[in-house]
């Protein structure tokens, strides 16, 4: 599912998305499909990164607006303008990509080399595709952008690293002693979440 656009980088692992609209989009998503932590692709005719959204901003000029105002609401058919200036932005960290070998999808965890054009879709990643991400190209387990996350997601970086790894539990996307390794690092970091409020 496409939400929109890259409009911007404020480094080169966090871009900007501006989320369509649906003035211009008859298929524009709601709110509900790019929420906070959401994994998404950015590519168009080649794959360019995996990132999580970590923050989102609404973007209106006509807040604190002191100029004359309309008695109503703005028809969209005679003020365009005015009403495509709202926006959505949503600020995402790449942690990786994807990459195929004889058919099968792995994830490539980490900081990515290119750096990622302006105007690229960006689409929101299914399960599947989330799975695929974080199996290496030997097909076991990996989760290789967790200290990546805690130190470019943002201010609320614990928890979103937390909300990942709880999400990937809840899922079951993987069994045994490697579901096990996601259970104790998802409670070490809730311990010390914990006791950072503590102090």
């Amino acid at each position: 599912m496409r939400l929109g656009k890259i409009v911007k980088s404020n480094s080169h692992c966090d871009y900007v998305v501006q989320v369509d609209d649906s003035l211009d989009f008859i298929d524009a998503p709601s709110p509900d499909d790019y929420g906070f932590g959401t994994f998404v692709k950015l590519e168009d005719d080649r794959h360019w990164a995996v990132g999580i959204v970590y923050n989102s901003q609404l973007f209106n000029p006509l807040f604190l607006n002191t100029g004359i105002r309309l008695t109503s609401e703005p028809d969209p058919m005679f003020t365009p303008d005015q009403v495509q200036e709202v926006r959505t932005l949503l600020w995402t960290v790449l942690v990786g990509e994807l990459n195929t070998r004889s058919g099968k999808p792995y994830g490539v965890q980490g900081i990515p080399r290119v750096v990622v054009p302006v105007n690229t879709p960006v689409r929101r990643m299914t399960w599947e595709e989330i799975y695929h991400f974080h199996l290496n190209e030997e097909g076991r387990s990996q989760f290789c952008y967790y200290s990546h996350l805690l130190n470019c997601g943002g201010t609320f970086s614990t928890q979103l690293t937390h909300q990942v790894l709880e999400e990937l539990i809840e899922k079951q996307l993987f069994k045994g002693a490697e579901e096990r390794a996601l259970i104790v690092l998802c409670r070490e970091l809730a311990w010390k979440n914990t006791m950072g409020a503590m102090r």
